[in-house]
């Protein structure tokens, strides 16, 4: 069925996917600020107000959040990424109304306790010490942070214990009050869902909002440099950037598709050469990370420390390989891999929902699968290759986890 979208009064923006032959419905509030909004010194703020609006949001506490979305056999989530921040319920059909009503409360009524800042500070810091303590997630950090040095973009979603003390009721209550803005705001419902309905309980619950435009962040730009995590594990982590491309850039389909050559998969020339022909690394893999402005190109391999040099001296030289000597069956293969990975992932109405929001927030309207599809069928063998040239000429940063980087013999 069509995906559609409506604008209210107030700049917020109404989307809906109904979809035949299902049973449950998805809808989130998706807004266009996450961590690389946040001001100086409070990095984390986008996370923890996150957290802290399940503590408690118009009559209900944070048990009876739980309760009222569990008894109707639903579930509650909210995540944070470094450009939007989403509020997402999973409900049967029937139950549009209780679940946009409890989006609505978090969004619009938080309680914001101090008391309960404090104890979540605790929850925030233990989540901190996991990802510190997972190499394979750390690094992911410390590659952003070596991309875009001294820069909002490439602070971490968690911030650090620094600026996580630093945060107070009023930071919380400043932050929902002027990055929470209509014109900012997607709405979005997807499975089986009714429209009219939809558009009534968004006019009840966000129309009376005030409008309101979300201050930009400041502009990010790939510098590189290095990041290295000395604790030791029993791998050496690796991680690499070139300059990517924004979601506007026309070029990003083919930047995608070559690293998808280069790294995307079991057949990808970096898993056949540096895992299966050498045996060098345990994981290895390549893929593309877009920003409004600006972007990455990245691989990341996981290989025993004495040959982690090794592997990361042969992943530099089949980058610049494939960038050159890509060939029309790799291509072909790579769009196929991109193709079913889109349709693939919206056979779910929560995946649905979220495609239905970001397609609007990342490009101002709702973009069929169809059109992505001749996009990607559309780039040439050139396309891929120069992409994949441009990108390595950028610079690089590089990230490690878990021990000294040795010389390649």
């Amino acid at each position: 069925m069509t995906a559609r979208a409506h604008r209210l009064a107030n700049g917020l923006t109404v989307a809906i996917e109904p979809m035949a032959g299902v049973e449950t419905l998805a809808v989130g509030l998706y807004a266009d600020v996450g961590a690389r909004s946040e001001p100086a010194g409070l990095s984390g703020l986008a996370h923890m107000v996150e957290h802290m609006l399940f503590k408690g949001a118009g009559s209900r506490d944070a048990k009876a959040i739980a309760e009222d979305i569990e008894d109707a056999g639903g579930s509650l989530n909210a995540w944070t990424a470094r450009d939007h921040t989403v509020f997402h319920a999973r409900l049967l059909a029937g139950d549009l109304s209780l679940g946009v009503e409890m989006i609505a409360d978090l969004v619009r009524s938080p309680h914001l306790d101090a008391d309960e800042l404090e104890r979540e500070k605790g929850v925030v810091l233990a989540e901190l010490g996991e990802a510190r303590d997972t190499p394979d997630d750390i690094i992911f950090d410390h590659l952003q942070a070596a991309a875009f040095p001294d820069q909002p973009l490439g602070l971490p979603v968690l911030g650090d214990e620094a600026s996580i003390a630093a945060i107070d009721v009023a930071a919380l209550r400043d932050w929902t009050a002027t990055r929470y803005r209509p014109s900012g705001l997607v709405l979005a419902a997807a499975g089986k869902v009714d429209e009219d309905a939809l558009l009534r309980l968004a006019e009840a619950r966000f129309g009376d909002m005030a409008p309101g435009v979300t201050p930009p962040p400041p502009p990010g730009r790939f510098t590189g440099g290095t990041h290295h995590d000395r604790r030791r594990f029993d791998q050496l982590h690796v991680a690499l950037a070139h300059p990517g491309l924004g979601h506007a850039n026309t070029d990003v389909f083919a930047l995608s598709l070559y690293a998808a050559a280069a790294g995307g998969g079991m057949s990808s020339r970096l898993f056949q050469q540096v895992r299966e022909a050498r045996g060098l690394a345990y994981s290895i893999y390549a893929w593309t990370q877009s920003y409004a402005e600006t972007g990455l190109l990245g691989v990341y391999c996981a290989a025993a420390r004495p040959q982690a040099a090794q592997a990361l001296a042969l992943t530099r030289d089949i980058l610049a390989q494939t960038a050159e000597t890509l060939t029309e069956a790799e291509l072909a293969r790579a769009k196929a891999q991109a193709k079913a990975g889109l349709l693939m992932g919206l056979e779910g109405v929560g995946a649905r929902c979220d495609h239905l929001a970001r397609q609007i927030q990342i490009h101002g309207r709702i973009v069929p699968p169809a059109e992505t599809v001749t996009a990607i069928e559309a780039v040439s063998l050139f396309q891929a290759r120069v992409a994949g040239q441009v990108a390595l000429s950028g610079g690089e940063a590089l990230a490690t986890v878990g021990g000294k980087l040795a010389k390649a013999a």
